[in-house]
């Protein structure tokens, strides 16, 4: 699920990048499953375009419930990070100094010493508590639709050639391609995001291709 908004050059960005393709390849994932089943539905009687509208109605139904999840995750780790602050400025020194060093960033809490441990709970010491906050933020809102709007326009590129070719089997075989090639898209942006490792652009497409068989193998 997403995470809280990052700063980027000053602003506060809706979501980060990292959460914006992971939307997205979750939009794509479940426009596949659809996809994939429609063969299936098709020989039971049903058409095309009922199928379409089941697929845009399953993400526009999963977008709002990602959207919520969003809003109760941002506001939860408010809390979490706010308590975890709480607990730092009433610890013991060596107490503290273990919170901290847990909660900061892998590799980063490890580096500090112990006098620069100490100093970042003074820091925190010598600044008052924050008082809890109770109602939802414009930040909250503003992700909540932005996760809404990509888990539901993600579903689009893979069903257009159904509404452009007449031929079944190769619409979907055209939309399989594409909602393939949008998910190595997003593992070789992911890969660029982590320091160009160039895997995820492979391992993206085909963790994506084995999720959606084992969903249609047990009934999705």
């Amino acid at each position: 699920m997403s995470q809280a908004p990052t700063e980027m050059r000053g602003e506060r960005e809706v979501l980060d990048p990292i959460d914006r393709l992971s939307e997205i390849g979750f939009g794509l994932l479940m426009a596949l499953t659809f996809t994939g089943t429609m063969s299936v539905t098709l020989g039971e009687g049903g058409e095309v375009r009922d199928v379409l509208l089941a697929a845009l109605g399953c993400n526009l139904a999963w977008g709002i419930v990602d959207a919520m999840v969003y809003v109760l995750t941002s506001y939860t780790d408010r809390g979490r990070r706010r308590a975890t602050g709480d607990a730092i400025r009433s610890a013991s020194p060596a107490q503290a100094r273990e919170m901290l060093r847990e909660a900061l960033p892998d590799g980063v809490g490890n580096v500090l010493s112990a006098e620069e441990i100490d100093q970042m709970a003074a820091m925190m010491r010598a600044h008052p508590r924050q008082a809890p906050q109770r109602e939802l933020t414009g930040d909250d809102l503003r992700a909540a639709l932005a996760v809404f709007v990509l888990v539901t326009l993600a579903t689009l590129p893979p069903t257009l050639p159904f509404l452009l070719f007449d031929d079944l089997p190769l619409a979907m075989r055209i939309s399989n391609g594409v909602a393939l090639f949008m998910l190595a898209l997003i593992g070789w942006r992911l890969d660029r995001l982590m320091g160009d490792i160039r895997h995820l652009v492979w391992i993206v497409p085909i963790l994506g291709s084995i999720l959606v068989v084992v969903t249609i193998a047990l009934g999705g």
